[in-house]
């Protein structure tokens, strides 16, 4: 999964989201790392519902436009713990090794 999907999908687990509330929250979940264009978010979201990982809630008509809640699915939950626990034991490869090493300039 990649980065912008995995925070897409992390952004919606608390609520259902709008866009650039979703753009706003991936932003800040991240760290400023993932800043969401966006094309590329809607895309994204165009995808993820094709996969069955978001669905649309609810659609609400803001200043004239039309503005559409999304959520995560039950589906979208398990991809993101899968792909949580996968980065998870990632971090530990390194973290442990880290463990076994002085720190630098210590030896």
């Amino acid at each position: 999964m990649r980065e912008p999907t995995y925070f897409i999908l992390a952004a919606l687990q608390d609520e259902p989201r709008y866009g650039y509330a979703i753009i706003k929250r991936a932003e800040a979940l991240s760290e400023g790392r993932v800043t969401l264009a966006t094309g590329t978010l809607y895309s994204a979201l165009d995808r993820l519902t094709a996969e069955g990982f978001v669905r649309v809630v609810r659609e609400e008509i803001v200043n004239g436009r039309a503005r559409r809640y999304y959520e995560v699915t039950p589906d979208g939950l398990a991809a993101l713990r899968v792909e949580a626990a996968h980065l998870a034991n990632a971090a530990k490869v390194v973290t442990d090794r880290m463990a076994l090493r002085p720190a630098a300039g210590l030896a």
